[in-house]
């Protein structure tokens, strides 16, 4: 099904989908898990827009590839143009919304591509790799610095952490990015994800949530 960004009262966001603008090992836990150093600064790569669906209808996974893992990620809605470093408030200004997310990752072919130094956008890229839910307004947190994400899957709590613990929080992160390239209304900043990541499979029922707003429920066909 066809991606269109909305709020969580099913108003549509005129915005196109852009791009989704990923940050990795921004939780120290998560990086350790996976047997990964700890960035000195963000580590930044791009899923195209064509990859994201909606989290509300359920969704596939890719057959014949290996391992897909979950990646609960804090999600952040770009509604002004950014660029040039732009200063906090010109970032905070710029967000139209937040919502829970999932950064799928082809493991298996991630860690041969890492393996081999080579980018891992196949591993990430690919139809379905990021499953976003609609956002709730841009005002719902006075404290960028305390938003908490929570995935269960089959009743059980797989991630559970909260943006106190990012390696790069999520204004500065936004000011780095857009120092770099230029970022557009309806581009999406994927903010990392917490330790607990693990594989997906067909018949998994899911609840996602950022703290203080309603869970979302889906499953894996």
């Amino acid at each position: 099904m066809s991606y269109q960004h909305q709020y969580v009262d099913g108003t549509h966001i005129h915005f196109p989908m852009g791009k989704v603008v990923c940050i990795g090992r921004n939780y120290a836990e998560h990086a350790k898990e996976l047997n990964n150093p700890v960035p000195t600064e963000p580590l930044l790569f791009i899923k195209p827009g064509s990859c994201v669906v909606p989290l509300d209808d359920g969704f596939t996974l890719v057959e014949g590839r290996g391992d897909v893992h979950y990646e609960a990620e804090i999600a952040v809605l770009i509604g002004k143009p950014l660029s040039r470093t732009p200063n906090a408030e010109e970032v905070r200004d710029a967000i139209s919304g937040f919502a829970p997310a999932l950064d799928l990752t082809l493991r298996d072919l991630q860690a041969t591509l890492k393996a081999k130094g080579y980018p891992w956008e196949t591993a990430k890229s690919f139809d379905g790799a990021y499953v976003l839910a609609p956002f709730v307004a841009d005002d719902s947190y006075a404290d960028l610095s305390d938003i908490g994400i929570r995935l269960s899957i089959n009743g059980e709590v797989r991630q559970d952490g909260n943006s106190s613990a990012m390696l790069n929080p999520i204004i500065g992160l936004i000011q780095h990015i857009a120092g770099h390239f230029s970022l557009q209304p309806g581009d999406v900043i994927s903010t990392g994800t917490p330790a607990g990541v693990g594989p997906l499979n067909s018949g998994d029922c899911l609840e996602i949530a950022l703290s203080g707003q309603e869970s979302f429920a889906s499953r894996v066909f």
